[in-house]
């Protein structure tokens, strides 16, 4: 460890680290638009000069390592006239675009004009006319002429992807990003470059024109879209009074976790957020000669319980079947496999995913649900579900999702549902199943609940709600153990378990795999 000094503050740095890092493991911010942890330092945006003594010239911080007893200055009256020089050279060719730029609110250019910058342009030449509107990718547009020439976009292409679809073009005043005789960025984190990107260059199509920044919350989540679990950031519209808002999310963008997705996510998570408000299950629908018609969740529970109860009774709980996914928390499994498994004895538990899908090196995986690990640690038998089994004497049916329908035809699963007395839909959203039972009851996407999902990797990572649910849907996990009261079984066990971080410390208790996952 070498000791500095920033700012006049002691730091200690790393052996091997830059003046930049330790600059922001100590707090201190240096303006930067080039450089990116992910990638190796450049120095070609000049934003980040600092002043050492001893040194006649400034130097950069991004790759300048550091030496014991450094001194460096970071907010001198040189580096502010030296980064307002830099600032006046990247304007020079910029467009006055701000009003219309999707960047606007959360551009770099834009905060550090405001802070080293406010100055009158002296350039009178003229500029130089670019392309405003470039296809760069499926769902990527370039404008040339707002492009600094960070080269970010290019250094991930080469180095995280190493697919190399963009390239930089010509000399000095005319150089320019662009992509290689009409080969499209082509990869499945193509759309990782608009977060890149520290100005409005390079923006999606998805987002263009949709909404302002600065109209969005955003809150912290996890991609439930396949077993990798990476970390994301959640942006949506909170809604106005009296005013009617287009749609709820706005978009996914990608969340540091080393342990996991460092800075990235894929574009299947990325454009998959459309689940999130699309086709959404608002209300508990009973359906009974040929009519529909909403109930409370009282009623719902009152009817269920009913049922389990005249088969537990009957000492015929073996007529009784369940069918979950690997989508749900660890939580919400571990409720099924213990309500369900151990205490009522259910011998028919079948787990129903999606199909798989393709995988690549980075970090999509084949599952696309995400927790099949967390259904292995409780102890979950994924033995292949058979509707013949299913419909061979069972009086009821609980199933706990809508994936059902994406492994077999309707008409299959409608004649073998047509042989069992009762049943009841758990899911988040409509879909051809919902006609089949005879209640459907809505609950809460992670987006909207609390609980944890366990990753391909065994990381265990815990979750918060972003969104309100939609209507009168409720997270599962709340709504077994509302079950597990309603049946009163075991009522010692189930009273203290009044949230899912006590569920998920219970877990810990009875499986050794979460118990060090709850801390």
């Amino acid at each position: 460890m070498a000791k500095i000094f920033i700012d006049e503050k002691l730091v200690e740095a790393k052996d091997g680290e830059t003046v930049f890092q330790a600059a922001v493991r100590a707090g201190i911010h240096i303006p930067h638009l080039c450089y990116h942890p992910a990638f190796v330092p450049e120095g070609s945006c000049r934003m980040c000069l600092v002043e050492i003594e001893g040194l006649p010239k400034l130097e950069l911080s991004c790759s300048t390592q550091v030496r014991e007893g450094m001194k460096i200055f970071t907010q001198s009256e040189k580096i502010g006239e030296a980064r307002k020089g830099t600032l006046e050279f990247l304007l020079a060719e910029h467009p006055l675009d701000c009003p219309i730029c999707d960047k606007a609110g959360e551009c770099k250019l834009q905060d550090y004009y405001k802070e080293y910058g406010l100055f009158e342009s002296q350039f009178k030449e003229a500029k130089e006319k670019r392309e405003k509107k470039v296809r760069i990718g499926e769902n990527l547009i370039l404008d040339q002429e707002r492009c600094v020439l960070c080269t970010r976009c290019v250094r991930f292409l080469n180095e995280i992807t190493k697919t190399q679809e963009l390239g930089v073009f010509e000399r000095g005043v005319r150089s320019e990003i662009n992509i290689y005789e009409n080969n499209l960025v082509d990869n499945n984190y193509s759309n990782n470059l608009t977060e890149l990107c520290p100005v409005g260059a390079i923006t999606d199509t998805d987002f263009r024109f949709q909404t302002r920044a600065w109209l969005l919350e955003k809150g912290e989540s996890i991609c439930s879209l396949c077993s990798r679990g990476c970390n994301i950031f959640i942006e949506y519209n909170p809604g106005f009074a009296r005013i009617p808002r287009k749609k709820r999310v706005y978009r996914l963008k990608s969340r540091e976790n080393s342990e996991v997705n460092e800075y990235w996510i894929c574009d299947f998570g990325r454009y998959g957020y459309k689940y999130l408000d699309e086709e959404r299950l608002e209300k508990i629908v009973q359906n009974k000669n040929g009519k529909q018609t909403v109930l409370s969740w009282e009623k719902a529970y009152l009817v269920l319980v009913e049922k389990i109860k005249a088969l537990f009774l009957r000492k015929k709980i073996s007529r009784m079947a369940v069918i979950c996914h690997t989508g749900l928390s660890n939580e919400e499994l571990f409720l099924i496999r213990k309500i369900f498994g151990d205490i009522l004895r259910v011998e028919k538990i079948f787990i129903a995913d999606p199909p798989q899908g393709e995988k690549d090196n980075l970090l999509l995986t084949a599952e696309r649900t995400a927790n099949r690990r967390g259904a292995e640690e409780i102890g979950f038998d994924f033995k292949p579900l058979d509707l013949e089994v299913i419909a061979l004497k069972t009086d009821l049916l609980l199933i706990f999702g809508h994936f059902l329908a994406e492994s077999f035809s309707l008409s299959d699963i409608k004649n073998a549902l047509d042989k069992i007395g009762a049943k009841f839909l758990f899911t988040s959203h409509s879909s051809n199943l919902n006609d089949l039972v005879d209640i459907v009851l809505p609950v809460a996407l992670v987006a909207e609940a609390s609980g944890s999902l366990t990753n391909v990797d065994g990381k265990v990572q815990r979750y918060s709600p972003v969104l309100e649910t939609c209507g009168d849907a409720r997270a599962l996990w709340q709504v077994l153990l509302s079950l597990a009261k309603e049946l009163k079984i075991n009522y010692k066990y189930f009273y203290p378990l009044a949230s899912s971080e006590a569920i998920l410390k219970q877990m810990g208790n009875e499986i050794p795999f979460f118990e060090k996952k709850n801390d």
